[in-house]
């Protein structure tokens, strides 16, 4: 997905900078950026790829050589940024998160007059923070710019520049993804990840709502465009991006995913599908919580069968090659024989997507001894490919293992009752909870609600966008 971090201060913030875009490492594996301005010396930057080592271990070597008042940088899964142009607009860095599907109309349309070009990278891909900053410049204000190019992008684009007095940060126009803004007695910093600014001695200060552009100072923070009514923030935030200590909307995560599962087994004892075990545990590491929650209600004991071996590779996905990524998955699995041997589990996971891994798990808990495995999703069956963001994103709907099996049962007519299949309750909502267990070799399975999700997270709905269960935007 991405995520990023700036600040302006009276004082030097390359190392707020470098920790607080370090704290957003979880939510993107393949580009780490920083910007940094001083009158002195600039614009200073740095990009660095960062899919097998650390931001920090790219960085450490940079940020002594760096210096200035105020910077920007960024964690992000596609283009390296941030990028710096020059234009009628002024000099000013950018960086952006989130998905533009429409890239190839939009240079089409109006870039195709001879006049333009961009850098290609080896894929032949543009890269889409200077596509948005392309877009930007053919108005003659910023605040312009960036509204004309979120009101002609297909997907969403959140969007932070430095310029050489100021950061001016837009909130994507559904506020898909939150944006925060810490302040200490020095200046401001701005964030997706409140507990980072915390960490770097910020306290909250102001939450942008959708659509919101506002430009910050070390004198305060000035609304350049206000805030629209509708938003659609990501769920997934709650249940499997965000960092435990994070609020969004003033919502915690950690106590939203023991909260989900404690709703998950009040539901199951309530209608007699919870499993008979000798423990309960999370799949590591967003699962544990829910797994925790699960546990204190039911009344079951909570457990770790097995602990994911991290410090030398500290998150599954990381490897391009899927075969690698699978090999990467089963070596961190490290069992605890004694919590597995002849016990009946329930395992708790963040979300079911394309179940490679899980199978993966599920296999090395029975070749450990283990007499039962029963799974439960903390969230529903994953229906449609995020259009918005950079989760569940793949090539076709098919990749997903739930509409994939949906077509295996049942053809082109299955995928016209995707809410059936969506819903336990239903013929054809058990049909598929059999199917998958029979492919994956679980005892039982059994997904998280819309209902019970939005309980959990506790917002309003109308505020939550669901569309990767629903297809509903």
């Amino acid at each position: 997905m991405g995520g990023f971090f700036g600040a302006v201060s009276k004082r030097d913030v390359v190392l707020d900078t470098f920790f607080g875009v370090d704290y957003h490492s979880h939510l993107g594996t393949k580009f780490g950026g920083m910007t940094i301005y001083c009158p002195k010396k600039g614009f200073q930057r740095q990009i660095h790829n960062i899919t097998n080592t650390p931001f920090r271990t790219k960085f450490e070597p940079d940020i002594v050589q760096m210096e200035g008042t105020s910077g920007i940088g960024c964690i992000s899964d596609d283009d390296p940024q941030p990028l710096i142009l020059r234009s009628h607009l002024g000099l000013f860095a950018i960086t952006t998160v989130g998905i533009i599907r429409n890239a190839d109309s939009l240079i089409e349309r109006y870039f195709s007059n001879g006049n333009s070009q961009f850098l290609a990278m080896g894929s032949g891909k543009v890269n889409s923070t200077e596509l948005v900053g392309a877009l930007i410049n053919r108005k003659q204000s910023i605040v312009e710019g960036i509204r004309y190019a979120q009101d002609l992008i297909e997907g969403s684009e959140t969007i932070m520049l430095l310029q050489q007095d100021a950061i001016i940060v837009a909130r994507d126009k559904l506020g898909r993804l939150p944006v925060l803004i810490g302040r200490n007695e020095d200046g401001y910093c701005v964030s997706f990840e409140s507990f980072v600014y915390q960490k770097l001695g910020y306290e909250d200060y102001y939450e942008l709502g959708p659509q919101e552009i506002v430009r910050i100072t070390t004198e305060g923070i000035e609304v350049l465009s206000p805030a629209a009514e509708k938003m659609r923030l990501c769920a997934f935030l709650w249940t499997y991006y965000g960092y435990p200590n994070s609020n969004y909307e003033g919502k915690n995560v950690e106590v939203m995913r023991y909260r989900n599962g404690a709703i998950m087994a009040r539901n199951a004892m309530a209608d007699g599908t919870a499993p008979d075990v000798d423990y309960v545990a999370g799949v590591p590491d967003s699962g544990l919580p829910h797994g925790i929650g699960y546990a204190n209600e039911s009344g079951k004991a909570f457990a770790r069968p097995f602990i994911k071996y991290t410090p030398t590779w500290s998150r599954s996905f990381m490897p391009t090659n899927q075969k690698i990524r699978n090999q990467v998955a089963k070596m961190k699995q490290i069992p605890v024989p004694e919590l597995i041997k002849d016990k009946k589990l329930l395992l708790i996971d963040d979300s079911i997507v394309r179940g490679t891994q899980l199978r993966e798990t599920v296999d090395f808990l029975y070749k450990s001894g283990a007499k039962e495995v029963h799974m439960r999703s903390a969230c529903p069956p994953i229906m449609y490919s995020c259009k918005y963001l950079n989760f569940s994103r793949g090539n076709s709907d098919m990749e997903l293992l739930a509409r994939r099996v949906v077509q295996d049962l049942e053809g082109d007519e299955g995928q016209k009752h995707l809410d059936e299949y969506s819903d336990a309750r239903t013929e054809r909502g058990q049909c598929m909870l059999r199917r998958i267990c029979e492919e994956m070799g679980f005892d039982s399975l059994g997904f998280q609600s819309i209902d019970g999700l939005l309980e959990a997270i506790g917002l309003d709905k109308d505020k939550i966008c669901t569309y990767c269960w629903t297809g509903k935007e």
